[in-house]
């Protein structure tokens, strides 16, 4: 009987932990805006972790950048165009499976250090667009060294069972009792800015505590740091030009500044291009204010 119940029991492991894909099928026709792309590029921060560390080009994506976690080291990937080392040779579907679903080209599932949890808000016609722009940057080579994880974590498929009850694959919902300004905002906060990744708290499994979304949280790289609320308790009282000068100098109302992991994805805010899309990065911050913890879309575990 044991037996049979443990065999039951691999069984439904196994099952659930399939790696998900998106099939070349459902991606319908689509001509690539390369101007979205870019603009999906910068909401996201992309070369806060990918460009080679220690190097002015932000747009070579060469990747290395280590990135501390209570479960070890990841180490960013190289996603430039180059065909050996990066993601030159992926198909579109490749690129659209792991952003949304969090599977590698080889079937194996990736990390959530990859945040895909919000990637999986976006919409599938801004990851096709961010692909195509991927591939107008230059070719890095040099394959990135491997994770530094205890030797438990190195098993992929238990990322399955975590999967299973914090990827839920819902897309980003607009609220229709608020703007369209609001909605931009909290898209871009939800789904390519994946804002909640760093401002939220965690539990013991490293998922986001739901009913603290956007409530700030201890530093998950260590030490004493504290990243901060950005929902009404901690910046309620910003104004539109509070956040964008924030975003551009570092400098907050109280006379303190922002450092850290932000001071990448501020700097990313600076370069964006144009002003309309350096504005989306002060939507999104208003639209984290807008609500206490969901900001228009609930993550709940299943």
């Amino acid at each position: 009987m044991v037996l049979i119940l443990a065999v039951i029991g691999a069984a439904v492991f196994w099952f659930v932990t399939i790696p998900a894909t998106v099939p070349a099928s459902a991606l319908p026709a689509h001509t690539p805006n390369l101007e979205n792309g870019k603009t999906m590029f910068y909401a996201g921060g992309c070369s806060s972790c990918h460009a080679i560390p220690n190097q002015e080009d932000k747009t070579r994506l060469g990747g290395g950048l280590g990135l501390k976690s209570p479960f070890g080291t990841f180490y960013a990937p190289n996603i430039s165009p180059d065909r050996n080392d990066g993601i030159g040779d992926w198909s579109e579907a490749n690129f659209v499976t792991a952003m949304l679903k969090g599977t590698s080209p080889d079937g194996s599932h990736y990390y959530p250090a990859f945040p895909y949890t919000s990637y999986q808000r976006m919409r599938m016609e801004d990851v096709r667009d961010l692909f195509a722009y991927l591939k107008t940057l230059p070719p890095v080579q040099g394959k990135v060294r491997g994770h530094d994880l205890p030797i438990y974590l190195k098993y992929r498929r238990l990322v399955g069972g975590w999967k299973f009850l914090f990827l839920d694959g819902q897309p980003f919902k607009p609220d229709p009792s608020r703007s369209a300004q609001w909605n931009r905002g909290a898209y871009l906060v939800n789904g390519p800015g994946h804002c909640a990744e760093c401002h939220s708290p965690r539990n013991l499994l490293g998922a986001i505590v739901a009913s603290q979304r956007f409530a700030g949280g201890p530093d998950q790289e260590g030490g004493d740091g504290w990243v901060p609320n950005i929902t009404p308790a901690g910046i309620g009282d910003y104004s539109e030009r509070d956040i964008e000068r924030i975003l551009e100098t570092g400098d907050m109302p109280n006379g303190d500044s922002v450092g850290g992991p932000m001071a990448p994805c501020r700097r990313q805010y600076v370069e964006a291009p144009g002003r309309g899309s350096r504005r989306d990065g002060a939507l999104c911050q208003i639209a984290a204010a807008g609500r206490r913890t969901e900001a228009s879309v609930t993550v709940t575990g299943r």
